[in-house]
């Protein structure tokens, strides 16, 4: 909003205005009338050539100027609509508003001095800030140069450090049972193969078989792998006699 706009230009033969007279033919007449000139305060506060809106991106609703001028919202209502009909104000399809024939309500010219010296102003108000700002340092320049790069080494190290966790936690052995070690990785692999019912039977089994006879496996994981291999081999036997003709067979030899 340009707070330099103090007044706007209303002529003293605005009551002989046809429009005018129409409307304080129309109930709640006054309260219309000072909507019309509020909006025109607005529009001259703006001073965007009679466009009306909270935000150059946000337009007024009725609900917002109902809240603005402090009026009720189907006062407000009745208000807008009548100088819609009367070709007073018109709405863009984006929903902003306008002051028809805004020229009539302005001293043009000085307000387009008004947002010139404004934008002079701001202008030269860059311009200072330009000349207040240190110069370019080259050796500070270089230094957070260095910062930057140590803080993206830093960052790179914690990045690498968290995978390597991960990948280690999944690659770690858990003890599921007295004697037999699976990572956790192994353990859904052979979910996934055997079941959940048959993968834990044949855990049991290798920890037993380990515990009696005193063996010991590299991989425990390959161990089961090789095991139910063996015993689709065997035709379907159970892993208990199929482990008992292995530990023969052994014996044999």
């Amino acid at each position: 909003m340009n707070t330099d706009i103090k007044w706007i230009k209303i002529t003293t033969n605005m009551f002989d205005d046809e429009k005018i007279k129409m409307i304080e033919a129309i109930p709640e007449a006054d309260m219309v009338l000072v909507i019309w000139v509020k909006l025109l305060t607005l529009a001259g506060r703006k001073n965007m050539n009679g466009y009306i809106f909270l935000t150059e991106n946000i337009p007024y609703t009725d609900e917002m100027l109902s809240t603005l001028f402090n009026r009720p919202l189907n006062t407000v209502r009745l208000a807008l609509s009548t100088f819609k009909k009367f070709d007073m104000i018109n709405y863009e399809d984006n929903g902003f508003m306008k002051i028809t024939n805004w020229e009539k309500h302005q001293n043009i010219e000085g307000l387009d001095k008004i947002r010139e010296q404004n934008r002079l102003r701001q202008e030269k108000y860059r311009e200072k800030q330009k000349q207040l700002s240190p110069p370019c340092n080259p050796l500070l320049k270089e230094e957070k140069n260095k910062k930057r790069k140590d803080k993206n080494r830093i960052d790179s190290n914690v990045t690498n450090n968290v995978t390597n966790r991960n990948t280690n936690k999944s690659n770690t052995k858990d003890k599921y049972i007295e004697c037999v070690y699976l990572s956790q990785d192994e353990y859904n692999k052979l979910i996934e193969k055997l079941g959940k019912t048959k993968t834990n039977g044949m855990i049991e089994d290798l920890n037993n078989y380990i515990m009696s006879k005193g063996k010991r496996y590299k991989s425990h994981y390959h161990t089961i792998l090789n095991w139910d291999r063996m015993e689709s081999k065997k035709g379907k036997k159970s892993m208990k006699d199929t482990l008992k003709e292995w530990t023969n067979d052994r014996k044999k030899v």
